[in-house]
């Protein structure tokens, strides 16, 4: 098991101080980050959080999986890789 945890179903308001503050009562975090839309700075209502430990990130998964977070219940699940995506530059293909 790995130590990052992909959180979805967030609220565009949730910050990640409280995101942060929820995952810290199952262990040390090590990075929260939310992502947000590259061009409005807006909330993509998702966001990764890495525990210090694999049963860190297990007790957190078990404990905030379908609770309440600012007015939703997250999605808590182990992250997995990110999928290679292949660069489409646009324009026609003759």
């Amino acid at each position: 098991m790995s130590n990052k945890i992909y959180v979805g179903n967030l609220s565009f308001n949730t910050l990640e101080d409280s995101l942060r503050d929820a995952f810290k009562k199952y262990g040390d975090v090590e990075s929260c980050k939310l992502i947000t839309d590259r061009d409005s700075g807006r909330s993509k209502g998702f966001g990764f959080v890495e525990m210090a430990s694999a049963q860190e990130a297990q007790d957190a998964i078990s404990g905030l999986d379908g609770t309440d977070l600012d007015g939703r219940d997250m999605k808590v699940n182990e992250a997995k890789p990110q999928e290679r995506r292949e660069r489409s530059f646009g324009g026609n293909s003759w």
